[in-house]
């Protein structure tokens, strides 16, 4: 075990020699998924409708790409895809267009969930994990539902809500509001009703009002450019499932066996880094699709590190990661059966240990 004094070296170390991005690789990285996007809707729009199986190839590598892209927005909204500020800004801006997801505002979500990795307490994951005891206290039929919502068969659906119809949805409710509240007069300001919606804040609708109008904007080119048929179908496609695959990705690297899972008392964010983040063993064509998001623990001891740079800072402190759990690509199915918190045992377990214990 190492003391504070090296651990804070060893941070210290990679903050120095590795957190520095660079404008002309980060251009370049986002060069790499808007050229490739535009050729492929070129491919779609000159096969269809006599080439149904180049249409379907060409539907994949746009996910593919479509998911590459949601990685860099990620990395824009931690600054550490360009130098510039700037850059960054935009560049999340216009990858968040491509991902339907207002940068900013998604950016701010997860910070949240880097400040609080590991206190499962603060933050469930995408899959919003249920404790153990909370598990067995359903019934039957809640407890079927709880396994089918989180199975990775489900994953182009829930990426299909995430992406695509839930943001619609919140700037829509946030839209009405508004107009509710411009258009309704009150003598005195009255306290709001528990059960109402929270109010989005000016700043945040801003951002969606933004990312919308700009989304549906691109929608009619396209539609116009491509032809609606083609467009819509591919693109809901595509995007399901690059949704998918993001939501895997971003699950798999927090929900595995006996991953690190502290509630408020004894949690420890550096041990949540290395025990309660995965370091996924993937081929090195997925890992330049995804960005290098592999070295998902490098990433959580410093963010600020841009993805161009996670797999050396990985090498040169193989020492530090060596305890890092590391999952395959083929392993990733069954450790995303660990959906369940061990509150007692401080880490996340499958629904089939849990009732294995509960039945001893």
């Amino acid at each position: 075990m190492l003391s504070q004094a090296q651990w804070q070296a060893h941070k210290r170390a990679i903050v120095d020699r590795y957190a520095t991005p660079s404008d002309v690789r980060g251009s370049l990285q986002l060069l790499s998924v808007v050229a490739p996007i535009a050729a492929l809707w070129f491919v779609i729009e000159g096969a269809w409708p006599d080439s149904p199986w180049l249409v379907a190839a060409a539907t994949f590598c746009l996910s593919l790409f479509l998911l590459r892209g949601f990685v860099l927005m990620h990395d824009c909204g931690h600054h550490s895809l360009f130098r510039s500020k700037w850059l960054n800004r935009l560049g999340g801006f216009l990858l968040g267009v491509l991902a339907g997801l207002p940068q900013p505002v998604w950016a701010e979500n997860h910070r949240f969930h880097h400040v609080t990795n590991g206190n499962w307490s603060r933050y469930r994951g995408p899959l919003n994990v249920a404790c153990v005891s909370d598990y067995l206290e359903m019934d039957a039929a809640q407890r079927r539902r709880y396994r089918l919502n989180r199975d990775i068969l489900m994953a182009p659906i829930a990426g299909c809500l995430y992406f695509l119809v839930n943001p619609r949805i919140t700037w829509l409710r946030a839209s009405a509001q508004l107009l509710r509240r411009r258009f309704t007069r009150t003598d005195r300001r009255t306290a709001e009703d528990a059960s109402a919606p929270q109010r989005v804040s000016t700043a945040h609708y801003r951002h969606m009002t933004w990312n919308n109008l700009a989304l549906l904007a691109a929608w009619g080119l396209m539609a116009w450019a491509v032809d609606p048929a083609p467009f819509f179908l591919c693109y809901v496609i595509g995007g399901s499932l690059a949704g998918g695959y993001g939501l895997i990705l971003f699950t798999v690297q927090h929900n595995f066996e006996h991953a690190y899972a502290s509630a408020d008392e004894g949690w420890c964010r550096d041990e949540a880094a290395l025990h309660g983040t995965s370091f996924l063993v993937l081929p090195r064509w997925l890992n330049w699709i995804t960005a290098d998001a592999a070295y998902h623990h490098v990433h959580h001891l410093c963010a600020s590190v841009p993805n161009y740079r996670l797999a050396a800072c990985h090498r040169e402190h193989a020492a530090l990661f060596a305890s890092v759990r590391r999952v395959g690509l083929f392993e990733i199915p069954g450790a995303l059966k660990h959906v369940l918190w061990d509150l007692q045992g401080r880490r996340l377990v499958s629904v089939a240990e849990a009732m294995e214990r509960a039945a001893a």
